[in-house]
């Protein structure tokens, strides 16, 4: 007897079994105050969205959540302060989970709970299901980023605003999905600055789709969606180079008109539009802002990269070494500048506001 040559699955070592979404769900239930919270938040945000609340969203939070301690005390912090500007302001917490990497490194709370290359992605998804769940029964809305096509299945319930990251808004699998997505959906431009692939991907993902997904059973299907209405733009910067500025907003909106879209913007006010620098982004968000108290109506709101202290450090193997309420990806402003920066846009916005009233 000859045996058959190994032709599949040659580089890989082996399969291990993850919980069901439905398993993670009845391990994990969904609460009535975080249900309240995810259904006002969203019916909030779709309000901006048409024009309907002068309201600006803030995205702010850590880079990443790697320490989910340090993660609760900033989110109890940050529903203080969401509470104090509510009237023009609305927060949402930045709750990152997935990290997309140019070449390696952390992949994310999810992928590595335990940073130190274990990949208990089965730990992972419950514990960042159970973080989500204790910030949404805070009455704090959560905003995430969608990168693994299969985490929506588990997390999906328990998120307000989902984006989607410069190096993926072209992936048509995150279009499919985003169209099946329960939440507005930011689409952020290339890398390289161009909004075209981000407005491809938001006409891309308001249409109905068919894709290989899997079910709450754990089981793989095929997805039916009818399309997500609520795309809009993320300007995070391209090659180095800031785009927030008013031409760029100006030919962002030009862009979005001519492909018959509401020219609906948020203002990424770190990575490439404060070139990595993120003691520069309260100068983005004052100019951003200045932009709306000059009459910008398209602009809807920013995104801030924000933890308990500034910058960012390394893992260390002896996790005693490292500062808490550090970034271990991304340098963040510290929660001092946050408040500033908050506050500051909030009293301006006031200002507007009763000019206009």
């Amino acid at each position: 007897m000859t045996t058959a040559p190994l032709i599949d699955n040659l580089h890989v070592a082996a399969f291990h079994p993850m919980p069901t979404p439905d398993e993670v769900h009845a391990k994990l239930p969904i609460t009535k105050s975080a249900e309240a919270t995810i259904e006002k938040g969203r019916s909030d945000l779709i309000d901006i969205l048409q024009g309907k609340s002068p309201r600006r969203i803030v995205v702010v939070g850590p880079c990443s959540i790697h320490d989910p301690v340090a993660g609760l005390e900033y989110a109890q912090r940050l529903k203080k302060l969401s509470d104090e500007v509510s009237d023009v302001l609305m927060i949402i917490m930045r709750v990152y989970f997935e990290k997309p990497r140019t070449t390696v490194g952390w992949k994310g709370y999810i992928n590595d709970p335990h940073m130190d290359d274990s990949f208990r992605i089965d730990e992972g998804m419950l514990l960042a299901r159970q973080f989500l769940l204790t910030i949404n029964e805070l009455g704090l809305p959560a905003g995430s980023e969608a990168l693994d096509p299969i985490s929506p299945q588990y997390l999906g319930d328990l998120i307000t605003w989902t984006a989607i990251g410069a190096r993926t808004t072209e992936s048509q699998t995150h279009r499919e999905m985003s169209s099946g997505l329960s939440t507005p959906v930011g689409f952020k431009n290339g890398t390289n600055g161009d909004v075209s692939i981000a407005i491809n991907a938001i006409l891309s993902a308001a249409r109905p789709h068919r894709f290989m997904g899997i079910n709450g059973n754990g089981q793989v299907s095929i997805v039916h969606t009818t399309g997500n209405p609520y795309g809009h733009l993320v300007l995070r910067g391209g090659d180095g180079r800031p785009n927030y500025d008013t031409v760029s907003i100006s030919l962002a909106e030009e862009a979005m008109k001519k492909a018959k879209l509401t020219p609906n913007i948020v203002v990424d006010c770190s990575h490439a539009n404060s070139y990595k620098k993120p003691e520069l982004q309260p100068l983005v968000m004052s100019d951003v802002i200045s932009q709306i108290v000059a009459g910008n109506r398209s602009i809807i709101g920013m995104m801030i990269e924000s933890n308990l202290v500034a910058g960012n450090q390394p893992i260390q193997a002896d996790r005693s070494k490292m500062i808490y309420g550090c970034s271990v990806t991304d340098g963040c402003v510290d929660w001092a500048s946050t408040e500033m920066m908050i506050r500051d846009a909030a009293t301006r916005l006031r200002g507007l506001q009763a000019a206009r009233d």
